[in-house]
């Protein structure tokens, strides 16, 4: 279900959105990604449906790459990511 924003707000929020989506961080894991996950293809892996989580250093699913991937030191979801 979207969220119910005024226009106003709906346009800060893309504004933020996209400025952190192409955020030094953001772009080095989406070139990560990319890479390994060519690699995978390259090597007969069968990737529907995964994406490579940060966290574990692997290929999940996308719903568990969503949040709760954290190791246990740390705490679960994305606000609490650094």
């Amino acid at each position: 279900m979207p969220q119910d924003l005024s226009p106003q707000a709906l346009r800060r929020k893309r504004i933020r959105d996209l400025k952190y989506a192409n955020s030094r961080d953001r772009e080095i894991k989406r070139a990560d990604s990319q890479k390994r996950r060519r690699a995978a293809l390259k090597n007969g892996v069968n990737l529907d449906g995964k994406d490579f989580d940060h966290n574990t250093s692997r290929f999940t699913s996308v719903a568990h790459n969503r949040g709760g991937t954290q190791p246990q030191h740390r705490k679960d979801g994305t606000k609490a990511e650094s």
